[in-house]
């Protein structure tokens, strides 16, 4: 009797998770032209909501399952787990590129102040102090933000499934109060120790908001919206007519649109995630989703593997994506920022993050597992014709044993 093959793996998630991680690298690279084509230029969202709410759906594949299965306590543990791993991660990536543009800056005798440029000049003039704020998270300068972010609304997930249990609207209930404290009350956490009033740039408070929207719908407590052609309409004239106000290089020629961004500016605020961020990026979502559905087998052809190999690499991606970007912004210094150098310095970075995936992706697979395996039977196999071979071989003793 043959078992069912395992259901082939839904490529939507990975799809569009790989699309954010290419966004992200495009986005950080200092003075890059490609950047003016991203999606943020053309509306208050832009990647990290792609990023936050796929890391939502994706929590609730990955641990939903153990709260329901096993006990509250191996699924709270599980997500501890995954907390120590963000946050060594978040350490390891900021030494890093703290090292890098200390390093970068010394040699090339101050020609281009990496330092200053990441803001990073306070950590280097106050070492102890900073690195009580570094692995407190009492000190979260800009550009390192969005791991810590994920790690707030990774540790309220032990609340929201408590919740769950009562009813599923519960625990939403409580993730609304959450981010409703945001806007009422100021809530947030200091991201500089000398500065108490200075927040994180992502405020997990808020942008956990996103995170369990993405966690509701992998867990079926939001329905998946249908598919209708009014409401298709409704999200594309939202997102087209959202993008000349939200492209500054449009609206400040334009005085209505400079009057409609300052009335909804608090609105489409990034660090406490203002509510016509979230609109945005569900019409966006919305309309992707009405794009794919019907389509979803294409994302399972070529064309797509090395954007969904990004996509199941996601966290060494990103932290691969964070340092090279910024050796990417150092060799653009170098060989001047015409648009062939930029758009080699692009690709090649492009490159570079899709061939990792791929690396990830093998090593993921264990290939020298298969190779072990082979070997151990091989060497079984050889074992007794080796034996065979040798007592074929052995010559045959003179001495006759005595009749007794």
């Amino acid at each position: 009797m043959s078992l069912p093959g395992r259901a082939p793996r839904d490529p939507r998630l990975d799809f569009f998770r790989g699309i954010a991680m290419l966004i992200i690298f495009i986005a950080h690279v200092p003075e890059n032209l490609w950047a003016n084509y991203i999606p943020a230029r053309f509306g208050w969202s832009d990647a990290t909501e792609m990023f936050v709410f796929c890391s939502g759906f994706a929590a609730a594949l990955a641990f939903g399952s153990t709260f329901h299965k096993a006990n509250f306590a191996y699924g709270t543990m599980r997500i501890g787990y995954r907390v120590w791993q963000i946050y060594v991660a978040h350490i390891t990536m900021f030494i890093f590129i703290a090292t890098l543009v200390l390093a970068m800056t010394g040699l090339l005798d101050g020609e281009h102040d990496y330092v200053s440029q990441l803001n990073l000049n306070w950590f280097f003039d106050h070492p102890a102090e900073a690195l009580v704020g570094l692995f407190t998270l009492t000190y979260v300068p800009n550009y390192f933000d969005i791991l810590p972010m994920y790690i707030g609304a990774l540790v309220l997930v032990p609340a929201v499934m408590a919740l769950s249990r009562i009813h599923p609207w519960a625990a939403l209930g409580f993730v609304a109060a959450v981010y409703a404290g945001v806007h009422l009350f100021g809530w947030m956490l200091p991201a500089h120790p000398d500065h108490q009033d200075i927040p994180w740039f992502f405020n997990p408070l808020a942008w956990q908001l996103l995170f369990f929207t993405g966690f509701a719908f992998a867990l079926g407590w939001i329905p998946a919206p249908r598919i209708s052609k009014p409401w298709v309409i409704a999200a594309a004239a939202f997102v087209l007519l959202s993008a000349p106000a939200a492209n500054w290089d449009i609206a400040k020629d334009v005085e209505a649109l400079r009057w409609v961004r300052e009335v909804v500016w608090d609105l489409q605020e990034k660090t406490d995630f203002g509510l016509l961020r979230y609109l945005h990026f569900l019409a966006l979502a919305y309309l992707a989703i009405a794009l794919v559905n019907p389509r979803v087998e294409l994302l399972r052809g070529d064309w797509a593997k090395p954007i969904v190999t990004v996509g199941q690499n996601s966290l060494a991606v990103f932290l691969l994506s964070m340092g090279l970007s910024r050796v990417a912004g150092m060799v653009l210094d170098q060989i001047g920022r015409s648009t062939p150098a930029v758009a080699l310095v692009n690709i090649a970075g492009l490159a570079i993050i899709i061939g990792f995936a791929y690396w990830c992706t093998m090593l993921k697979k264990q290939p020298w597992r298969k190779l072990a395996a082979q070997h151990d039977a091989e060497t079984a196999e050889q074992k007794p014709a080796q034996r065979r071979a040798h007592t074929a071989d052995a010559p045959r003793s003179a001495y006759t044993a005595p009749a007794e």
